[in-house]
């Protein structure tokens, strides 16, 4: 596919972030991650980041060197006097997301504290029930979410005329799905699209929108539904 623009986003995140959300929507084990298959699920995300003409980094490349060397160590035959002894080659791997996510958790903590203290008096705690939507959603769970509407798509033929779709069309089209309505559904916005490459345009059309603060996207929990909202 021949996209003719690149998004750049403030909110991107690194190839950490990546592998927590790997981690975390697998149910993996930190301290004892099947190396092989976040190996190949990261390398997946990867491809589709490229596909989409995002601004993918250097340090994810590293990255995903890094897995692959990691992956081949795991796979070379050990030498018996290698059996007992020896580190793990995740080890070190292991280490730096423990760390990332002690200080990323600390983070979220002040930021959500920063939020929610700012301007608001109140006499008692204040309780949010499971459908309301304050959690922000990262890159990765949209990604995750274009992904499982894209595998649901029929198979393409292959078209004789290329059919060059503009942002901008879809930006204007996802501000109009917005009236008289409170938030609409991510994976609905998709699922209107009828073909691979308006389905992609889209989903690039929406992260424009996040870049350019006119839009948010939330969830109730971690890996649920997905709702945009407009900033009004």
């Amino acid at each position: 596919m021949n996209q003719q623009y690149t998004v750049h986003l403030e909110i991107f995140e690194g190839p950490l972030d990546l592998l927590l959300y790997l981690i975390k929507k697998n149910d993996m084990d930190i301290y004892d991650i099947p190396i092989s298959q976040i190996t190949g699920e990261y390398l997946e995300y990867l491809d589709l980041m490229k596909e989409l003409n995002l601004d993918v980094a250097s340090e994810f490349l590293v990255m995903a060197a890094t897995l692959m060397q990691i992956k081949s160590q795991m796979l070379l035959p050990k030498q018996p006097k290698e059996e007992e002894e020896g580190p793990d080659p995740r080890e070190e791997l292991v280490k730096k997301l423990l760390e990332y996510q002690k200080y990323k958790y600390v983070g979220q903590i002040l930021s959500q504290k920063e939020l929610q203290e700012h301007d608001v008096f109140y006499k008692t705690g204040v309780c949010f029930s499971e459908e309301d939507y304050i959690l922000d959603v990262n890159i990765f769970d949209l990604i995750e979410c274009l992904k499982q509407t894209l595998n649901r798509l029929p198979p393409e033929t292959k078209e004789i005329v290329y059919e060059e779709i503009p942002i901008e069309q879809k930006i204007r089209e996802i501000l109009d799905y917005f009236e008289n309505k409170e938030y609409i559904n991510f994976k609905e916005i998709l699922l209107k699209q009828t073909t691979k490459i308006k389905m992609i345009v889209t989903f690039l059309a929406l992260l424009e929108l996040i870049r350019l603060k006119q839009v948010v996207a939330r969830q109730a929990k971690l890996f649920g539904e997905i709702r945009i909202y407009k900033v009004n």
